[in-house]
């Protein structure tokens, strides 16, 4: 079973509002600092959103006052709610734990939800 499953992506307008979702197994969620990181075509991936263990969220510039993370340690799930979408949030949407030590990506990429934005 993936350790990570992501969903909740699709198409939406400029302007709207979507929440992703990802769901882990197999690891004690509730210590593991969270990030979501997306990847447009072309580019390299980056986080964007950060949750720890602890609840403190930090986010990207780019995304700052637009997405909010959250997470709920009882269901193993880490959620982005996005609003105020723009056509440059376009990209594939993936979660994964955030090493304490590296600040890299702990484990084994999931399948990641795509996200457009598009008129």
């Amino acid at each position: 079973q993936a350790p990570l499953v992501e969903s909740g992506g699709g198409l939406v307008q400029p302007g709207g509002s979507l929440t992703l979702s990802c769901t882990a197994s197999g690891i004690l969620f509730s210590i593991h600092n969270m990030g979501w990181y997306r990847q447009a075509p072309g580019e390299e991936r980056e986080l964007v959103a950060h949750i720890t263990y602890s609840g403190d969220a930090n986010y990207a510039e780019a995304v700052k006052g637009r997405y909010t993370i959250s997470r709920n340690n009882a269901k193993n799930t880490v959620y982005l709610q996005m609003s105020s979408l723009k056509p440059e949030d376009t990209a594939v949407y993936y979660c994964n734990s955030v090493s304490r030590v590296s600040g890299k990506p702990a484990l084994t990429w999931g399948q990641g939800t795509q996200v457009t934005v598009s008129s």
